[in-house]
């Protein structure tokens, strides 16, 4: 990578987590089952209706730059949630598999607003224009709890914040603002259980998983990681913050006798390399 492109991806990281505007409001989301609903709840309506008259709140956060490096808080005007540390951490798994010829693509199953995608998708432009990002989401936000079959994730509440509502259009848009949609970006519309079982792809190199819940993040792990290819990685964005997503990856991963160590990314993110 030549210094004029590591000052692109630099400044790119700044504009996906909205560092410029990090001492700014941001929505703090908080954990389901933790008393807060009411509070989100209505932080949430006051964004929309604001947002509808193209109005933002703005105040004095002492600890948004912070907030932002450890992915803590929803940007407003940002593309991505999850902070430069998890950025950072993209950009090692993709430098990684370029570097050691790992087969696949990419794949991000939770997009919100596509900044993940978008950082990916800049990185292959540079390092290895031939693979594929595969972005995956609802584009509805989340689903209501199916706690017959997944009792893991009663008292989630996240389906009813609209603000998680960002649709496929609004991605695309966002792609484009970057100069980056084109045929090597594809877009996996619905939800995960009726979409990653049949989804054509073939080989994964680095599998992103960021469904908070325990259903979404099962249908990913099932689904998806027997398409990961040896030496490639993957990342769970809620492990360390949301029980019922943890819960999943244990499960999953006693299931199937795996045991590559999980390594710790910051507060919420963790991964594993597949041997």
């Amino acid at each position: 990578m030549t210094e004029l492109e590591k000052n692109y991806i630099t400044l790119l990281k700044e504009v996906l987590i909205d560092k410029d505007s990090a001492s700014r409001f941001q929505l703090t989301p908080y954990p389901p089952n933790t008393g807060f609903f009411l509070k989100r709840f209505a932080i949430n309506q006051l964004i929309n209706i604001l947002a509808k008259k193209e109005l933002v709140i703005t105040g004095i956060d002492k600890n948004g730059l912070k907030h932002r490096e450890n992915g803590l808080g929803w940007p407003i005007n940002g593309y991505t949630m999850i902070g430069t540390k998890r950025l950072n951490n993209i950009q090692f798994c993709i430098e990684s598999v370029v570097k050691n010829n790992v087969e696949g693509d990419f794949i991000e199953t939770g997009v919100w607003r596509g900044g993940a995608c978008i950082f990916a998708k800049s990185l292959f432009n540079i390092l290895d224009p031939a693979r594929t990002v595969w972005v995956a989401d609802s584009f509805e936000g989340l689903p209501k709890p199916n706690t017959g079959l997944y009792p893991e994730d009663a008292g989630d509440d996240l389906y009813s914040l609209d603000q998680l509502r960002i649709s496929v259009d609004q991605v695309k848009e966002n792609f484009k603002r970057f100069n980056l949609l084109d045929e090597k970006v594809k877009f996996l519309k619905g939800w995960f259980k009726d979409t990653l079982p049949s989804a054509p792809i073939e080989k994964i190199a680095v599998l992103r998983l960021d469904g908070d819940m325990y259903e979404s993040t099962m249908d990913g792990l099932t689904n998806l990681y027997h398409k990961l290819s040896s030496g490639g990685f993957i990342i769970i964005d809620d492990y360390g913050t949301i029980p019922a997503c943890r819960k999943a990856v244990h499960d999953f991963r006693d299931k199937n006798g795996i045991t590559e160590e999980i390594i710790n990314i910051d507060d919420s993110g963790y991964y594993w390399q597949k041997n």
